[in-house]
């Protein structure tokens, strides 16, 4: 770990346009293979991890969702191996469907599948869900025996989740020292979780790393997303605003035509603001209803917020808490019940709170 790491520029990597154009090939290609009758496990395994590394970056809810029907389908034809239930973990853990997830890992063991790739899950699902100490432990180990990007990438990733910034920033730092690819999806998806840490301890070092996500893959949907959060804070509202229309427009998300309704609210644009409103809140019902555990955190920050109504909020708040017990569920929860106690006190007078659609957790 001696040196110091590599700065952004020194970082080469494909051009982001370039990088999406061959992933959409492979994918392409998987695919063909798959309608010709491909009947290896590891042919549909790849497609499903392809399918679900395009939903991250471009932030498409359809993609996950077909990454996760593949993956069921891909579970029933081959019960018997273990790599197919590791495949499945991931597309339910995408889902927030932990538990399931957990129990897929367990069948994967039980098969006989073992090594890295299990533990390296089972380590993401448990941080994911609040159970950070036993998350460490096994992150911990990878990082002992495997001194590499993903490691390095884990651990920063847990000290950042657990607030704990200067350990985070050594393992951002040593994930940058130990990178060997030319892909830049990792690397930005690093960069993203970097400005993640410092959205609430300091903007401006958030907007750099959400910059620099964006500028590796313009069409990284979320660094744009909390990039335009942060612009607008920072006073930069044009930028903001125009970002975030064209991502409203575009994205079957509706954590963007939120985000844009509240800014548009604060600056007084009220018909523009209820317009997008509207749209968020149908595909906030739509996407609770089939898959209510992975959204129940942002449709919180929906109806506490632009949707006005804390008791829904309370309601999803309470589920996201069951399903993960962490910081930002406990104070999601707390919120949401202040609200509904200060509605009540007012007799259901509009409840305002600070927190933001984005602020408190991503989903998926």
């Amino acid at each position: 770990m001696n040196g110091a790491a590599p700065s952004v520029d020194t970082i080469r990597t494909t051009h982001g346009a370039i990088a999406l154009s061959h992933l959409t090939a492979q994918i392409d290609g998987y695919e063909r293979r798959a309608a010709s009758g491909e009947k290896t496990s590891v042919a549909w395994a790849k497609l499903i991890d392809l399918v679900t590394l395009k939903a991250q970056i471009l932030g498409r809810i359809a993609d996950y969702e077909r990454a996760s029907v593949l993956a069921e389908r891909l579970a029933e034809a081959f019960s018997e191996d273990g790599l197919a239930f590791l495949t499945r973990a991931r597309t339910r853990a995408s889902l927030h469907r932990f538990a399931e997830a957990m129990e897929d890992l367990e069948r994967a063991v039980q098969l006989g599948l073992s090594g890295r790739e299990v533990d390296a899950e089972k380590a993401a699902i448990l941080q994911a869900v609040g159970r950070y100490a036993d998350a460490m432990t096994i992150r911990q180990c990878i990082a002992d025996v495997f001194p590499d990007f993903d490691s390095a990438a884990g651990l920063a990733s847990l000290h950042a989740d657990l607030g704990e910034t200067d350990a985070a920033e050594h393992w951002f730092d040593e994930s940058y020292r130990r990178y060997r690819s030319v892909s830049p999806f990792e690397l930005a998806q690093l960069e993203f979780q970097r400005g993640h840490m410092w959205m609430a301890k300091d903007r401006e070092r958030a907007l750099h790393w959400f910059l620099t996500a964006w500028r590796r893959l313009p069409f990284y949907a979320r660094a744009e997303g909390h990039l335009a959060e942060v612009e607008f804070a920072l006073g930069h509202r044009a930028a903001a605003i125009s970002r975030l229309k064209r991502l409203a427009a575009d994205a079957d998300d509706p954590d963007y035509a939120a985000e844009l309704a509240g800014i548009l609210r604060e600056i007084g644009r009220i018909d523009e603001s209820n317009a997008w409103q509207a749209r968020a809140e149908v595909r906030y019902e739509e996407l609770i209803a089939r898959h209510p555990a992975a959204f129940a955190d942002h449709g919180a920050h929906f109806w506490l917020s632009m949707g006005n109504n804390p008791g829904k909020a309370l309601d999803l708040a309470r589920l996201n808490l069951e399903i993960r017990d962490t910081p930002n569920a406990r104070q999601l929860f707390s919120t949401a019940l202040a609200a509904c106690s200060g509605a009540t006190r007012a007799g259901g007078a509009t409840v305002r709170p600070t927190a933001s659609v984005n602020e408190l957790g991503d989903a998926t």
